[in-house]
Parts: structure tokens; sequence; C-alpha cells
């Protein structure tokens, strides 16, 4: 029988040892999100906020043909400066490692890397969705489908706000996907803290989520739990200020004969020009915070599970 190969990294190994609470982390923020040295600032950045709230990171990626559940510095610095690396989600990760090439993971793969690694927990900016157009285009992300069938609590900051966020919500609640909004009684917008949607589900504590995703387990029924985590206020871009941005680079997007995965990489590029940096730095700010909330549960569940 054929197996994946796979490398942990040494504090990786060590915390699958005894018992510690890991989280999962994608790398396509890495490869896909922002320019060398900045990616790599960030990356370990991320890393820090992780360990600082007591559990251990393990960024995925795919290094020539071999899955690597937390990277070495020296790696995690070589891919921060690769040109070619794959964009990875569910349909190409075997091909890549079959072909031995190297790949960063989408919240999809990632998802699916952590199942194989054993992590329940995984951190990341925002899932994707139900791209606007989808009635014409049928363009809606693997993320989506991933979470009705890999058992990962995702923390995120709500959908990315480029998307057509309502129906990105009625997918999930089709595929059974829980949707719980984190301290908060609508659900959030990506750059922005609120929205006029309603929360599907609340949690308040890390507790909590940590319980719900037990539970789930217990109870026998498939997929993950999509955690959504406000960005903090003071980091956050009014969804007005954003709306006629976006619409704009769409605009763009379809004028230019953009599809597929090659959308939301030129959405997030043309918004970080359009308003002059501040959605990258938006960004950061709500990826640290949703690692912080993210090792929390993890640490809840190595509690809960003793």
């Amino acid at each position: 029988m054929m197996h994946v190969p796979m490398q942990m990294s040494t504090e990786v190994a060590a915390a699958q040892a005894d018992g510690a609470p890991i989280v999962a982390l994608e790398s396509t923020i890495i490869t896909h999100g922002m320019p060398y040295p900045q990616n790599l600032e960030t990356a370990r950045a991320v890393e820090a906020v992780v360990r600082k709230a007591g559990a251990v990171p393990a960024t995925m990626a795919v290094l020539d043909g071999t899955l690597h559940v937390g990277l070495e510095d020296a790696a995690l610095d070589a891919l921060a400066q690769r040109r070619d690396a794959r964009k990875l989600s569910r349909a190409d990760l075997a091909h890549c490692i079959a072909k031995q090439e190297t790949g960063a993971t989408t919240v999809a793969a990632t998802m699916i890397c952590a199942r194989l690694a054993g992590i329940a927990v995984f951190a990341t900016g925002g899932i994707g969705g139900v791209h606007k157009g989808a009635e014409t285009t049928f363009d809606v992300s693997a993320d989506l489908t991933e979470l009705a069938r890999t058992p990962v609590t995702v923390v995120a900051a709500g959908a990315k706000a480029i998307l057509d966020v309502p129906k990105t919500l009625e997918v999930l609640e089709t595929q059974g996907v829980p949707v719980l909004c984190y301290r908060t009684d609508t659900f959030p917008a990506f750059w922005s803290a609120s929205s006029p949607l309603p929360a599907p589900l609340r949690a308040d504590t890390p507790a909590e989520i940590a319980k719900a995703h037990l539970m789930r387990a217990a109870l026998g029924l498939p997929g993950g739990q999509l955690v959504a985590n406000p960005i903090p206020q003071e980091a956050e871009i009014p969804a007005a200020t954003l709306a006629p941005l976006i619409a704009t680079a769409q605009a763009e997007a379809d004028a230019a004969g953009i599809s597929a995965k090659a959308v939301t990489p030129f959405l997030l590029r043309r918004l970080f020009e359009l308003t002059n940096g501040a959605s990258l730095e938006a960004n950061i700010a709500l990826v640290m915070n949703n690692a912080r909330l993210a090792a929390e549960i993890a640490g809840e569940i190595a509690t809960q599970r003793r």
C-alpha cells in the first residue's frame, strides 16, 4: 500500500508525542499572499503568536514531493523565496506529491494535511466561498465542501469580503457546517468586524468551541466547523469604504477574463493597490488574531481529551 511521504518538524513531532496542542497553518499566504521578505516576516510572526498562546505551529507545505507538517526555519525561508510553488487544493494535492513538486496549501489542502497529521485546529485569514456571479460561472471554492467532509475546526475572520457572502453562508448551511461566530451576533466580514448577516451560531469561549468539536466526533458527524472571529476593531476597514473598491476590482477581473484560481490573488492584489496597502495590514492583523484564538481552542481540546 502506498504511503504519504510526510515529515514533521522537530517541534511538531515533540508536541505530538506529548499530546500538546498544535495549530495548523496554511502556506499560500506565504507564496501567493504577499512579497518577500514581508511574507517570511509575517509567517514567523504568526507562528510566534501561536507559541505565545501555548500551542505549537504546524505550517503545511509540499516540498519536492514531501508533505511537511511544520517547517524548519531554513525550509520556511526557502519557501518564502520560491516563485514556482503551486497553489494546492484537494484536486491537485496528490498530483503535486506524486510528481515530487513543491506547492503551498490552501484552506482545503491544509485541512486534509491537518487530518492526516492528527491536528484538530487550523488558523487562516478567511475561507474561500461562492464567488460573485457563481450562478453563471459555478465558481465555488473547494473550501466549503472540505469543511463538510474533513473534521478540523477552522478559525477565520469569516469569508473573504470579495465573495458573495450570503450565498457562501447558504452553501455552508446546506452542507451542514456549523458556523460559530465568536463573541458576536453577526457574521464577520473579513476586513470588517461585522456585517448585516446574523450569526448562524454564537460561541463565547474557546472551551465551548472545543467541546462542540469533540461532540461532533462523539456523534459521528463528518466534517469540521468554522469559527468566525471578527478582526480587531482597531484594524478593520469599514465595509462602506471597501464595497466600491471591491466592485472596481471585480469589474477589472471580469474585463480581463480572469477566472478560477487566479481570481482571488488578482482581487487581493488590486485591493492592496486601491487601499494603498491598508487591506494587507488588516489581513495581517486578522490572521494574528485568528492564530491566537486557534491556539486557545487547541489547548482546550487537548485538555478536554485527557
